[in-house]
């Protein structure tokens, strides 16, 4: 699933083509993705122009004049495809392996004043859009509960410090979505490995200011720097002009089991461990 970065790079690739355009029409191939579209969603879209072109965790946030926003969620493989003239120019997104542009999986297509479309692709179906009041925005079930982003002037170790009395082990505290959101498997492997902390200690080491003060550092620079190159292309995830991310050959531990960690003079070794469910890649020499 794309995480934060790969978002975001989807949010800077479709801003300037999106942001001030009037939706002509909006054609339906299915009438659900992996929740049914809302009443009358095409009806309600054709004819608005976009505002402006958020992020909030994980969601797409499309401004629409009015009272409503649409929001929409990539899932597991999907994308946005940027047509002009009828010909394709890109997929919007840091994403290693290409995203599909199957035309089987074309679900939703946004045609904008002036020519350009967009083109909503998804194989697996996992993603969805939705129409929400922006009155009631921050309200709505799917984002009241989530934390502070980790690219906000907000996020510091005293947001890390909410774990201080939690004896989770760090990594699953810190993909907690209430605390800070938009964190997921890969940027937590990476952000612990810079911060040279073990996943496995439990999260109230955070009650440490220093512990917590360079595990925030580590997640800001790993964040940021994810943004910058693109996103890390895993999976099918490719950036809005159809060129891939490139963070992915940079990970310091994600992905690397077997390999020697490249902290200078470690010389350990990258090992995988399940947490939750879920790989947890780390260097058990130099993460403590």
């Amino acid at each position: 699933m794309p995480e934060l970065p790969e978002v975001e790079t989807v949010r800077r690739g479709l801003s300037p083509l999106f942001e001030g355009a009037v939706i002509e029409r909006v054609t339906l191939a299915r009438q659900a993705l992996r929740y049914p579209f809302p009443e009358r969603f095409a009806e309600r879209l054709g004819g608005r122009r976009v505002l402006g072109l958020g992020r909030r965790s994980k969601y797409l946030l499309f401004e629409l004049e009015g009272d409503e926003t649409l929001l929409a969620h990539l899932g597991m493989s999907g994308s946005f495809r940027i047509e002009a003239a009828g010909d394709a120019t890109g997929t919007p997104g840091g994403f290693a392996l290409a995203r599909s542009r199957d035309p089987r999986h074309d679900h939703v297509r946004f045609d904008l004043r002036g020519g350009a479309a967009v083109v909503y692709n998804d194989p697996r179906r996992f993603g969805f859009m939705d129409l929400l009041s922006r009155e009631g925005l921050e309200r709505n079930p799917r984002l009241r509960d989530l934390g502070v982003e980790p690219t906000s002037n907000l996020f510091s170790a005293a947001t890390l410090a909410a774990f201080a009395d939690r004896r989770t082990p760090l990594k699953a505290a810190l993909l907690d979505q209430t605390v800070v959101t938009g964190l997921g498997n890969i940027y937590v492997a990476e952000a612990l490995w810079r911060a040279g902390l073990d996943p496995r200690r439990p999260a109230a080491v955070l009650a440490d200011a220093a512990v917590a003060e360079a595990l925030a550092a580590a997640i800001r620079a790993v964040i940021a720097e994810a943004v910058e190159a693109g996103g890390s292309s895993l999976r099918d995830h490719m950036r809005t002009d159809g060129t891939l991310g490139y963070f992915q050959h940079r990970f310091a531990v994600y992905d690397r089991e077997g390999e020697p960690c490249r902290r200078p003079g470690c010389g350990g070794t990258v090992t995988r461990l399940r947490q939750a469910g879920r790989s947890t890649f780390f260097c058990p020499s130099c993460q403590r």
